[in-house]
């Protein structure tokens, strides 16, 4: 079993998720906006790939909004829709995920532990707060763009982690739930990566041949590979 010097976990769908329908919130938006539904909380999902890189929430969810309602080919107002969706979702309404809970508090056993998250650092302490986790990591990350914080993939979010914890990558592991921003991400970078699996199960590869070094089907099991 490897032993590293920096454990390093996403937030959203790896630690925690939301307690809230996600569908309700959806069509919460569409009702006070008037629109007739033209997405699904998946092709919300399936569409931020596509996205710019966003300095605020706001931005973020007016452009979903608008790449959604492109690909729809619906007429709908991405401004609207964007600040009725932010009213309806709370940020604080979260619980851990299987094991998560127990796993953070094996890795902060092991070796130093951080946080590498994409989303801003308002919303995303408010999760950690609602969790009672704001002590819990030795470095946190979010996205700020303005400062060079662009999401992961990108590398600058693990430079950043690990400069702080004054470790290399071959010393480091990621554990995140995307392939695309937390596995390829982590393996650019050089550190080792564990897969937690969603909904979807253990979706271990992509178009771009991004693989883990490790698939969880939960965080129940980080004790059998650190």
């Amino acid at each position: 079993m490897p032993a590293y010097d920096a454990i390093c976990f996403d937030l959203d769908r790896t630690l925690c998720e939301s307690t809230q329908d996600p569908t309700a919130v959806l069509e919460t938006a569409f009702d006070r906006v008037g629109c007739d539904p033209f997405c699904t909380p998946a092709d919300l999902q399936a569409a931020i790939p596509a996205l710019p890189t966003s300095e605020t929430a706001r931005e973020f969810y007016v452009n979903l909004f608008a790449e959604v309602s492109r690909r729809a080919e619906a007429d709908a107002n991405a401004s609207a829709l964007a600040t009725a969706y932010l009213e309806t979702s709370d940020p604080s309404a979260v619980e851990f995920r299987p094991g998560a809970a127990d796993a953070l508090e094996h890795a902060r056993a092991c070796g130093d532990v951080a946080l590498i998250t994409n989303g801003g650092r308002k919303t995303q302490t408010q999760k950690l707060e609602a969790l009672d986790i704001t002590d819990a990591f030795d470095v946190c990350v979010f996205t700020e763009p303005s400062a060079g914080i662009l999401p992961k993939p990108a590398l600058a979010p693990f430079e950043y982690a690990l400069g702080e914890l004054e470790t290399t990558p071959d010393a480091a592991i990621h554990i995140g739930d995307s392939v695309r921003a937390d596995i390829a991400g982590a393996n650019a970078m050089g550190l080792d990566s564990a897969l937690v699996a969603t909904d979807g199960g253990t979706d271990v590869g992509d178009e771009h041949g991004h693989r883990p070094t490790y698939e969880l089907e939960t965080l129940e099991a980080l004790e059998s590979i650190v």
